[in-house]
């Protein structure tokens, strides 16, 4: 291909018409140091290769080249200081606050990175246009791939000599059959996007590719894509691309772009083309289709792929999740999880006596056994107040409010008549504990004491961990609406300690601001908290974000984890994992690679009580900054996909593979949660979804997957109605 500063449109980048408004073109990229629009400079280059390495060299960029239809994105060729020519696309900087372009371009470059890891050593892969690097933390974030060959089949129709055709059709459905392996759509086959050199085809870059059971994004142009993928019907399907291939081969034998959304009428006028029409290829749905390996075997072509799969590089860490698990199903009281409680007034940690659905009777007995006596009527379980674990019943006596220089001042109701204004008062009156010293009391919020049984969940990581983000990142998709798809609908506890969190933590957040480090503290007052309505029950939830250093001793300010509901560890991948693609970061910032383990996780984990070697309390490991490792095919599995389809066995698929990678790429100890908790699951997350630069999120930030984590610990604690949940964790 000869691509001179001359040439003003891109190779291969044919029009998008009929993309949806929300599926637009996934590059941006950023040459360099903020990356000129004029060619003939000259400037230094870092990027990421396809796996994982930094690389960094002097490049020349050359002239904008037009983009049609995948605007806000510019392109141009780039050389590099070894004569290498690549293909560059950027988002420039006056489109610097285009979320869903810059979403797009991950995309993009995930997929990229899954194909060039797949199949880059493979002759056969050379049906891509290849990943050569990314960077998508640049000024102007960019992704490279080398230039292809060949020109577009847009100009061949009716030219191809029948020989070119048989190749032509075998490495389409080829390419779309690697796809499938890799988990991915591809979704923009067309006569523009397709090239051909007279013996290879190239596929354009995976700009608009979604993950296989993705919800479809409405995309693309009839007659290429299929009535499903324009109206955004249905999951990405692989024979949505199969539906392309089909047109694109009618277009070439026929010189006719057919109907949109219809079998071509006249299929049988071509041989080659009626075994296809016969195998269902032309069906407008994809379920009536075949798929890429039936429709290999009606054209006798080799599958590259039938012969031996893949090995697994966590095949062996995952190996080990599963005999952990069915080693802590095997102790008594962790194989069934709950189904109905009875509670009966025993000592704390064995409140609750299980017993499940239809256990009426002990065990065999005569064919007409007397009835069993009915159970105790549940006895009402004090509440414990979180900072002494000792009970607290409300009594309006002891009632505070706060005042404008936020000091407690008593409140007396006595004379307030009005039922309105007596329940607005109370909604942000605080009692004080009857338990606390006098000269260091402790107020708890009313709400507290008058609803169902309280949950206190606890952050635990070391300092920069990321716990105060991740906290505020999940109360952000809560504040819009994240936990009624699941049936949850909360309120604030307190409504002045929630607006001072959203106002001072998670508007900052979302502002692309960088949030202080929780400082130490003599007493560890709650973060937030939160009233949470499932099933007909109304439950309290308190948060505590403690400083790493306060968490890894075993002082007084954490003396209330005794009492703690639930954990969610913060797991930090840059302390964790030897993957060298973290070491620039690290470089950066000073943290350092740990093969001991969390110090914070190790000090709560044995200060917590047990009953016999597991912790009764439900936990939850999140891998946080999972961006920064999003492109590993076993972390962007998950943090690419949505919550909409969470059950117990998306959770467990998820907690086997984020226990996979991080006992491959680090050490055992970073995974003691998991082996101590009776009750645990492990978590991708990204509170930002972005690195910071100074004190500011240049791109701003994007959440990926912080409520999971949440809504884990939320069914382990019987908070999620449903009974999809009922296995959680075990």
């Amino acid at each position: 291909m000869r691509t001179t500063d001359d040439d003003n449109a891109v190779p291969g980048a044919g029009p998008r018409a009929g993309a949806g408004a929300g599926a637009r073109a996934g590059s941006r990229g950023g040459g360099s140091a903020g990356g000129a629009a004029t060619g003939g400079g000259s400037t230094e280059l870092k990027f990421l290769t396809p796996g994982g390495d930094a690389h960094r060299t002097t490049a020349r960029l050359h002239a904008d080249l037009r983009l049609p239809g995948r605007e806000p994105l510019t392109a141009r060729m780039v050389t590099l200081d070894d004569g290498r020519r690549l293909l560059q696309y950027r988002l420039p900087f006056s489109a610097q606050g285009d979320n869903a372009a810059y979403g797009a371009l991950e995309r993009q470059v995930g997929a990229g990175v899954a194909i060039e890891r797949r199949y880059g050593s493979e002759g056969f892969g050379e049906v891509f246009t290849r990943l050569a690097g990314f960077d998508l933390e640049a000024a102007e974030p960019y992704v490279l791939y080398r230039a292809p060959d060949g020109e577009p089949v847009a100009g061949r129709r009716g030219s191809l000599a029948v020989a070119e055709q048989q190749k032509l059709l075998a490495q389409l459905v080829l390419a779309v059959r690697l796809l499938e392996e890799a988990g991915l759509v591809h979704r923009e086959i067309t006569p523009d996007t397709v090239r051909w050199d007279g013996t290879h085809v190239r596929l354009a870059e995976p700009y608009a590719a979604q993950r296989i059971g993705e919800p479809r994004e409405s995309f693309g142009a009839a007659p290429w894509a299929p009535p499903e993928q324009r109206e955004g019907t249905g999951t990405a399907d692989t024979r949505d691309d199969l539906w392309a291939v089909g047109r694109l081969v009618y277009f070439l034998l026929s010189g006719r772009p057919g109907p949109a959304a219809e079998v071509p009428h006249d299929l049988g006028e071509f041989r080659r083309l009626a075994a296809l029409g016969d195998s269902g290829l032309f069906d407008p749905r994809a379920a009536n289709r075949p798929g890429p390996s039936d429709l290999m075997r009606l054209l006798r072509v080799p599958d590259p792929l039938a012969a031996a799969a893949p090995a697994d590089p966590l095949g062996a860490a995952r190996a080990e999740f599963d005999a952990q698990r069915a080693k802590k199903r095997e102790e008594p009281g962790t194989a069934e999880p709950p189904q109905e409680a009875y509670e009966y007034p025993v000592p704390r940690r064995s409140w609750r006596f299980w017993l499940p659905r239809g256990s009426g009777t002990a065990g065999p007995g005569p064919a007409d056994p007397p009835p069993p006596p009915a159970p105790l009527p549940p006895a009402e379980r004090p509440t414990l107040c979180p900072y002494c674990l000792l009970p607290v019943e409300y009594d309006e006596t002891r009632l505070f409010t706060l005042d404008s220089k936020r000091v407690f001042q008593p409140l007396d109701l006595s004379r307030e008549r009005r039922p309105m204004h007596r329940q607005d008062a109370l909604r942000q009156a605080y009692q004080s504990c009857p338990h606390a010293p006098a000269d260091a009391p402790h107020h708890l919020p009313v709400p507290f004491l008058t609803n169902g049984e309280p949950l206190t969940v606890a952050l635990v990581g070391s300092s920069a961990a990321g716990k105060t983000h991740l906290l505020a990142a999940m109360l952000g998709e809560i504040e819009k609406g994240g936990l009624e798809p699941y049936g949850l609908k909360c309120l604030p506890l307190n409504p002045d300690t929630h607006r001072e969190f959203i106002r001072e933590r998670v508007q900052r957040l979302h502002r692309g601001k960088m949030l202080e480090s929780t400082g130490q503290m003599s007493f560890a007052h709650f973060a937030d908290g939160l009233l949470v309505t499932g099933g007909g029950v109304t439950r309290p939830v308190l948060f505590f974000d403690l400083a790493g250093e306060d968490l890894a001793q075993n002082g007084e300010v954490t003396s209330f984890l005794m009492g703690v509901g639930a954990f969610i560890f913060v797991l930090d991948p840059l302390r964790a994992l030897r993957l060298p693609a973290l070491d620039p970061i690290r470089a950066k910032t000073g943290f350092q690679q740990r093969e001991l383990g969390d110090e914070a996780f190790t000090t709560v984990l044995n200060r917590v009580p047990r009953t016999g070697p597991w912790i009764e309390a439900p936990a939850a490991v999140a891998v946080n900054k999972s961006d920064l490792i999003r492109f590993d095919p076993s972390v962007d599995r998950w943090l690419s996909r949505g919550t909409a389809d969470l059950d117990e066995e998306a959770l467990l698929a998820e907690s086997r593979d984020a226990y996979a990678f991080v006992a491959h790429h680090g050490s055992a100890s970073w995974l003691k949660p998991f082996d101590d908790c009776a009750r645990c699951t492990l978590h991708f997350v990204a509170a930002t979804g972005a690195q910071v630069r100074g004190d500011v999120y240049p791109h701003g930030i994007r959440p990926r997957r912080v409520l999971t984590p949440l809504l884990s610990v939320f069914a382990m604690s019987g908070l999620l109605p449903g009974a999809r949940w009922r296995e959680v964790g075990t």
